[in-house]
């Protein structure tokens, strides 16, 4: 199985870029079907619902992409906050365009409060019917329902939503954390002299 956790199990210039079809194919109906997967790169976490930047060194990373295996859990309680259902689905079409998954998605919520992050991740299920194309010399059993294949990656542009920040002159409008922080800035400067 070797070093799941980065990137550096994986040849020189090797960009781990699947399409959700791949993904759910490949990878998720061969991990249901107790199939070997070749490479064997995906690693599965288990039940432990995890932070999202606890992930660096224990999923594969591509990118600013974590990937990883999960068993099914309806709470996803981590350690500093949760991960929230978006309820929004997606199916997932094969090149034959038979439907073989689905692709639900997840913003991960700090503290008791909920506090939304840049933190999303998106889940892929296999649907109940069986897969075609499939034909291996002994029948595996498939579980659709106990394993998930997990992206998690952080939007960019994106800062944690202030709450309890809200002033009178708000006009709703979200800034970047670039904005944010170029606005603190410039408090700091009105304190500089510049030379003539």
């Amino acid at each position: 199985m070797g070093d799941h956790g980065c990137s550096g199990n994986l040849p020189p210039g090797f960009v781990f870029s699947p399409t959700d079809e791949e993904l759910v194919l490949h990878f998720l109906h061969r991990k249901a079907s107790l199939l070997p997967c070749n490479p064997d790169i995906i690693p599965d976490l288990g039940l432990y619902p995890h932070d999202p930047w606890q992930l660096e060194g224990k999923a594969l990373s591509s990118g600013n992409q974590w990937y990883y295996f999960s068993q099914v859990m309806e709470n996803q309680v981590t350690e500093n906050g949760f991960w929230k259902s978006l309820d929004t689905e997606e199916p997932i079409f094969s090149s034959a365009g038979k439907k073989v998954g689905l692709k639900k998605y997840l913003v991960y919520c700090i503290g008791a409060e909920g506090v939304e992050t840049s933190w999303m991740m998106q889940e892929y299920h296999l649907c109940n019917s069986k897969l075609s194309g499939t034909s291996y010399k002994r029948k595996q059993k498939l579980d659709c329902h106990q394993w998930i294949l997990c992206r998690v990656y952080e939007r960019e542009g994106s800062c944690i939503q202030n709450v309890g920040n809200t002033t009178d002159d708000d006009d709703g409008t979200e800034l970047s954390c670039l904005d944010e922080m170029f606005l603190s800035m410039d408090d700091d400067l009105d304190d500089i002299s510049f030379p003539n």
